[in-house]
């Protein structure tokens, strides 16, 4: 029995030391990736399937060493892979621990990422069986998990186990750009560095603070995004014109993990603003805020959802719920201004997902309440309070 523990322990600490030199690439040929198949228009399907076969083959401690070496070495945010990628990289080396059929069920499914979604699991698993295979679509299902003996389990959607859990979910993540280029203002060629430009004038966002985080612990961080929603041509409907957010660039990248971040951020520009109020005159701007899901700065939500919060703070707030730029010679400024359109036209059923609605911003002297170092609120249904914001115009 000891010669056996030993075998299987040096096997194991081979292939981890073998791994680092074989690393799952960032952007491989689309014909080399098992990039997925599922028809756009197909309601996703949870892929309880492949979470019990990728935990199954964790019973292997070859497996369980590669994957850990190939999460370890991810750049991406959270050590996060791209899994249809990961399942075909190197050869496909992990297909070989998964059952028969398995590169079809991938191909047939959404696009996915696997990861350690809380920080404490990454850090206190090991590579052994101690570890679960958990999957979800949304933030509100509750977790589907395996363990590396096939069993089945049901995880608590807001509390994570003891058990370190490896997410296999829709993918959230940007898997195209290198990640030191999503925080570049200028990614130019090699050469001399050429210090960036300054940051164009306009609407900026410093300081955020938001109640939750509006994300299942199974989808890992959240993903907030703030949008300038207008007038969409001549019609009575919105159209998002700008979206800030962790997977924008340049000026318009901020990445908030935590409740509360500070910083600046470019929300829309002097020039934006310009040109939305000639072709829209009369009409002003929306701050709104989202939690995404799975694609970044789209919104996608039941539009009678949007509705019902929009229609709630308008009408508590006599729809003075948008802004604009009320800067003079001597100030600039970015104050409440009325709003008129407030459709938001969206196809429900296509959505793989629903977008958390974290709220549209109205400035404290209407709501009539302040928070000190913030001063817009982020309003919800039945006007509660989802968090604050601080705007200013530079």
């Amino acid at each position: 029995m000891l010669h056996r523990i030993l075998i299987i322990g040096a096997l194991a600490a081979a292939v981890l030391s073998a791994a680092c030199g074989d690393r799952t690439p960032l952007n491989p040929p689309q014909d080399a990736a098992l990039t997925g198949g599922a028809s756009p228009g197909a309601p996703p399907q949870k892929p309880e399937k492949l979470s019990r076969q990728f935990a199954q083959a964790l019973k292997n401690p070859a497996f369980r060493a590669y994957v850990k070496a190939q999460l370890d070495a991810s750049p991406f945010r959270e050590h996060k892979l791209q899994f249809q990628t990961f399942l075909g990289a190197n050869g496909a080396r992990a297909l070989r621990y998964l059952e028969a059929g398995a590169e079809q069920e991938a191909k047939a499914a959404i696009p996915l990422e696997i990861y350690f979604p809380v920080p404490a699991h990454r850090a206190a698993w090991t590579g052994d069986e101690n570890v679960l295979v958990a999957t979800a679509i949304t933030d509100r299902d509750a977790p589907i998990a395996f363990d590396p003996g096939g069993g089945r389990h049901v995880l608590d959607p807001v509390t994570p186990p003891e058990t370190p859990v490896i997410a296999l979910v829709p993918v959230e993540t940007d898997f195209s750009t290198a990640p030191a280029k999503q925080m570049c203002v200028d990614c130019g060629g090699s050469g001399d560095a050429v210090p960036p430009p300054p940051p164009p004038p306009g609407l900026y966002m410093t300081k955020a603070h938001f109640v939750q985080d509006f994300e299942g612990w199974l989808k890992g961080a959240p993903e907030f995004e703030v949008h300038i929603l207008g007038q969409k041509g001549a019609t009575d409907s919105l159209l998002s014109y700008q979206c800030a957010g962790e997977r924008q660039y340049g000026p318009y990248f901020f990445n908030q993990d935590e409740l509360d971040w500070s910083g600046s951020v470019l929300l829309f520009s002097k020039q934006q603003l310009d040109q939305y109020n000639a072709a829209h005159p009369g009409q002003n701007v929306r701050v709104f805020v989202v939690e995404d899901d799975d694609t970044p700065c789209t919104i996608k939500t039941d539009p009678d959802r949007f509705q019902r919060l929009i229609s709630a703070v308008d009408s508590a707030y006599g729809r003075l719920t948008s802004g604009n730029d009320s800067s003079t010679e001597t100030q600039s400024a970015y104050r409440y201004a009325k709003a008129v359109y407030n459709v938001w036209q969206a196809l429900a059923h296509w959505i793989k997902s629903n977008d958390e609605l974290v709220g549209n911003a109205v400035e404290d002297t209407i709501v009539g309440a302040f928070y000190p170092g913030y001063n817009w609120f982020i309003k919800a249904d039945n006007n509660i309070t989802n968090g604050w914001i601080n705007l200013v115009m530079y």
